[in-house]
């Protein structure tokens, strides 16, 4: 595709240059792609992009209205009959174009990501990488065994499951993972003969349109990707649109719990909604603490704490509470924050203004209700904050212990940032693990333990949906199931378990026999008034 037919921002002549030499704002206003078509949609709106490191607009883009997503809709739809006729190893070939060219932009995009998602590069790139890895898993499931064949009380009968999509799946997803996540929801609907329509988040629409040039220059029949940009009434619109059949959403518990409640109360319609959580990391007695400090200042501040499985609360047992506080405090106060493009950095910046306000507040209110500062890097140094990113949405750790049994705010509500109790404990396993329990979450949870036992009853008694031993409480390989318990979930949207919310399982009985037999020791027998 020429730079003068391609409507997306790119990185090969369209008007973006590489980050070396600085993003300059582009030329045009970019479009939905609605049918196999780019679209300026119908609404007179536009929103920008901008790098959270700098502040700088990296792209226009079109602001989706009601009357667009009805069309996005209108065109799944339309297109999901043909789609879903072909065999699962058709549909997949689409996707392998997809997966090389995933694998040959590694570098490229995950620049684009870092830009415009603000985490550091190594994240940036893990992203694309994620991608391509989910891209792979579901493209190459196509050849795997489908459906599952039982045994039936009756010699003569075949009892077999099979599946069939669903039809229109409306993907919904998050910014601070603008590559991956939409390949956990996308990829594997797709395989399975559902539509799509994709409605990214609004602060990481460059990424969102790349994906669909990806799936313009794979040849993607019309109908079958749609992408309409825009904010949360574009998002709500896929929700309430009765031809939609299953919703796919990542993001706040605050919107999930509204998406679940809508689509719970419409018969036929599924959502599968993975939210956020108040994670914990228990660090037993028996922890090895050079694994313990690691694991958790990873947890705590990678993607500057805007991961939905960064750890917000560290339960530690008072026999190595001391040691440990002593040296985690000591990286809180020394990680490197900086310009998420430099490979030295290890926390960029909070999203966007209003993020680095509610992270504020958070911080205040830690405060206000007494806990005991231990590292407060709210407000960072001048020489911290790179040159040329003064205009940037810098916010440093901040870091503070509490009482466990308390019933604060700020250790248990979501901040989704760079803010970390410490929570000392005495007595054993289950008094940590009632602690890790006590929040209204259950995404994500670690133990850091030598002491198998005490993993092995964290593993069964901890309230949490992803599970980590001796690792830091991140991660997430894509052919393990991701989602929460409690108010963190009511699904896996992502990998294996996402097959569940976007096919139909059909029982079939199949009798072979000329003669009618039926299980249970039903009687067969017609009988006449006559018998």
């Amino acid at each position: 595709m020429s730079p003068g037919t391609n409507p997306g921002p790119t990185m090969d002549g369209s008007g973006v240059t590489t980050a070396a030499s600085g993003v300059r704002s582009m030329p045009t206003v970019y479009q939905h792609y609605v049918d196999g078509e780019w679209t300026d949609g119908t609404g007179e709106e536009t929103f920008t992009s901008e790098n959270p490191a700098n502040g700088e607009e990296l792209g226009e883009f079109r602001r989706g209205t009601e009357a667009d997503v009805d069309r996005a809709v209108a065109a799944a739809d339309d297109a999901f009959e043909e789609w879903s006729q072909l065999s699962h190893i058709d549909r997949a070939e689409y996707l392998w174009d997809i997966y090389h060219e995933l694998k040959e932009r590694h570098d490229e995009l995950g620049e684009i990501v870092t830009m415009e998602c603000g985490k550091e590069i190594s994240e940036g790139k893990a992203d694309v990488t994620e991608a391509w890895h989910m891209v792979e898993w579901a493209a190459g499931d196509a050849r795997h065994p489908k459906g599952d064949v039982v045994p039936s009380e009756i010699p003569s009968k075949d009892a077999y499951m099979r599946r069939k999509p669903r039809g229109v799946v409306g993907c919904i997803t998050p910014w601070n993972f603008p590559v991956a996540i939409p390949f956990w929801h996308m990829a594997v609907a797709l395989v399975e003969g559902n539509t799509v329509v994709f409605k990214p988040a609004e602060q990481t629409p460059w990424c969102a349109q790349i994906l669909a040039e990806m799936f313009e220059d794979a040849g993607v029949p019309d109908g079958v990707f749609n992408l309409v940009q825009g904010f949360g009434d574009a998002g709500n619109a896929i929700v309430e649109d009765d031809r939609v059949d299953t919703v796919l959403f990542t993001g706040s518990a605050e919107v999930g719990h509204k998406i679940a409640s809508k689509v719970g109360g419409e018969p036929g319609k599924l959502a599968a909604c993975e939210m956020g959580g108040k994670n914990g990391i228990v660090i037993t007695e028996n922890a090895d603490l050079d694994t313990a400090v690691h694991s958790a200042t990873m947890s705590s501040f990678k993607t500057t704490g805007q991961r939905c499985v960064s750890s917000e609360r560290l339960i530690v047992h008072e026999d190595v509470y001391d040691e440990f506080k002593e040296r985690f405090v000591e990286n809180a106060r020394n990680v490197a924050v900086g310009d998420p493009l430099n490979e030295n950095t290890f926390m960029g910046p909070l999203i966007e203004p209003e993020h680095v306000e509610k992270v504020s507040r958070y911080n205040q209110l830690a405060k206000d209700e007494g806990v005991n500062v231990l590292v407060d890097r709210e407000e960072l140094d001048a020489d911290e904050i790179p040159e040329g990113h003064e205009e940037g949405h810098w916010l440093g750790p901040f870091v503070y212990e509490a009482d466990a049994t308390e019933d604060l705010r700020c250790t248990h509500e979501e901040v989704f940032g760079p803010h970390v109790a410490l929570l000392k404990y005495s007595g054993d396993i289950e008094d940590a693990v009632e602690i890790h329990n006590d929040t209204e979450y259950g995404l994500a949870g670690a133990i850091i333990s030598e002491d198998y036992r005490q993993i092995n009853y964290f593993r069964d008694n901890a309230e949490i949906g992803l599970a980590y031993g001796n690792l830091p409480c991140i991660g997430a390989e894509v052919h393990l199931p991701f989602g929460g318990v409690k108010k963190s979930g009511n699904g896996y949207p992502s990998a294996r378990e996402v097959i569940e919310a976007v096919t139909e399982r059909t029982a079939w009985t199949l009798n072979n026999s000329k003669e009618i037999e039926m299980a249970q020791g039903l009687s067969a027998d017609i009988k006449t008034k006559d018998d």
